[in-house]
């Protein structure tokens, strides 16, 4: 995946300088001047980090960090901010920012909290898809499936388990050896990891 910033500031100067620095760290930058611009442009395929300035014309940092999540937007960010504005960006980082950064900033500081900020990013992403993935297995488990699954994650034996669900062990077998498949591990073992590692 690319690494991805979105720059949202109304200081044209601001968004010249930030943009060649991240680029200049390897850091695609793409720019908005305006909340407005931002939130009209985002769809979900935006991966990275955003850089938003508190203070702009029209609608404000906050504003649109919260109709951001409103909107289902996960994306770390990363306030930018002038001295006065420290209280708004602390109010920011309770409400889930991921930091706040002063300006005039430090260059490398600031490269580097986008670099953990879009690390972030792609961590959240790959566990969503981790557990979609979960999701759909489990899904195509039968009734009759889950139940055997259930009892071997109990470290029951096949024959207890045909005894407690008043089937043939061969049965048990079937429903063993088609869970296993489904779920992508080969042992009760490996399944009860893979099981214990999404909760």
């Amino acid at each position: 995946m690319t690494l991805q910033a979105y720059l949202v500031d109304d200081d044209e100067a601001i968004r010249d300088s930030l943009s060649w620095l991240l680029q200049s760290r390897g850091v695609a930058c793409q720019t908005f001047i305006s909340a407005e611009d931002f939130l009209a442009a985002w769809n979900s395929t935006f991966a990275g980090c955003i850089l938003l300035d508190i203070r702009m014309d029209g609608m404000s940092g906050p504003e649109l960090f919260n109709a951001l999540r409103e909107r289902g937007c996960l994306l770390p960010v990363i306030f930018l901010t002038g001295h006065g504005d420290v209280p708004m960006a602390v109010s920011a980082l309770k409400n889930g920012a991921f930091d706040f950064v002063e300006k005039p900033c430090n260059d490398n500081e600031l490269v580097n909290r986008v670099l953990e900020a879009i690390k972030l990013d792609e961590a959240q992403r790959a566990a969503a898809s981790s557990a979609d993935s979960m999701t759909a297995r489990m899904a195509k488990l039968t009734a009759r499936e889950r139940q055997v699954m259930d009892l071997v994650l109990a470290g029951k034996l096949n024959k207890v388990i045909a005894d407690d669900l008043q089937i043939s062990m061969r049965t048990v077998e079937v429903h063993r050896s088609n869970l296993l498949e489904k779920m992508g591990v080969r042992t009760a073992v490996e399944l009860a990891q893979l099981l214990t590692a999404k909760r």
